[in-house]
């Protein structure tokens, strides 16, 4: 089953069992979903796994954000409305390294790369996105590289 179709299946059992807060969560993924399949089709290309993947990561980044403003601005209320969306989106994420694995394969790539500093970053997150794929958080990986490599 594909994520999009996994998505569109919940957006139904979730309308026939009347949960309209996430009804609205996942018609706000889908809705964003249907952006991306409009800037795809403009520039002629398809819309894959990965793509969709990196789509839900930056909707978890933007609400992680918004959620630390509301309550920063004392808006519990509104931050736990984003709190839930990030649940809810991070459903449809695969699974995360866990931060053992991540700093094996960091070592790993590391050595495979020769890299000896911040210039070769680019060569090490080349190598560890081609063998995990949509496992890899890019944000997490990004700070453990940075950290090693200084």
């Amino acid at each position: 089953m594909t994520l999009r179709t996994q998505i569109m299946d919940d957006l139904k059992a979730a309308m026939k069992a009347g949960q309209s807060e996430k009804v609205a969560q996942i018609r706000g993924i889908t809705a964003k979903l249907k952006d991306l399949d409009v800037n795809a089709r403009a520039k002629g290309a398809d819309v894959t796994e990965a793509d969709i993947i990196a789509t839900l990561r930056s909707m978890i980044k933007s609400r992680v954000e918004a959620a630390a403003l509301y309550r920063k601005g004392d808006r519990p209320e509104l931050a736990e409305k984003e709190e839930g969306e990030i649940a809810t989106i991070q459903t449809y994420l695969p699974p995360a390294l866990d931060d053992a694995a991540l700093d094996a394969a960091i070592e790993e790539a590391v050595a495979e790369t020769g890299a000896e500093s911040m210039k070769d970053m680019g060569k090490v997150m080349g190598v560890l996105k081609a063998r995990f794929g949509a496992e890899l958080d890019p944000a997490t990986a990004s700070g453990k590289v940075k950290a090693r490599l200084a």
